[in-house]
């Protein structure tokens, strides 16, 4: 009786073990780009050949002074059709990929956050679509620093 109460007993943690795992696997492909020490790394990891376009499409809103870089308010938006992801990057953060977020077939394009900043940088709002990558970008100067400034 004893072996059937263990075996139960291992039976349920595996299982509880797998299921805890599954969500680590499915956000572990922007793994490499959030580790990234350079913009051109971040970049590579999440979009391998497909082009870059700066873009009049994408609307990117953050303040162009933040006086506190702990908490910068940003928002990207499009009106283009298909888009699949929309990321932020901060040229001169440790890494430079600050935010992602992955967008259904029937989500709007149009997200907002806070980041932080370490220093005066340009700030990227990149949108994907199947085949390409549009962006806006705008530099931004920080006051007091947030990542460890």
């Amino acid at each position: 009786m004893m072996k059937h109460s263990r075996r139960r007993f291992m039976r349920g943690l595996s299982v509880a073990v797998a299921l805890a795992a599954l969500p680590v696997r499915l956000m572990a492909r922007a793994t490499d780009a959030f580790r990234a020490t350079k913009l051109e790394d971040a970049n590579k990891a999440l979009f391998g050949q497909l082009p870059l376009v700066e873009s009049d499409a994408v609307n990117l809103k953050i303040p162009a002074i933040a006086e506190n870089g702990a908490v910068v308010p940003v928002t990207v938006s499009t009106e283009l059709e298909g888009v699949q992801a929309i990321y932020i990057m901060i040229d001169e953060n440790p890494n430079p990929l600050s935010a992602t977020f992955e967008l259904g077939a029937s989500s709007p394009a149009d997200v907002s956050t806070r980041v932080k900043m370490g220093k005066s940088s340009m700030v990227r709002g990149l949108v994907k679509t199947r085949d390409q990558v549009f962006y806006a970008a705008q530099e931004v100067k920080v006051t007091i620093g947030g990542c460890g400034g």
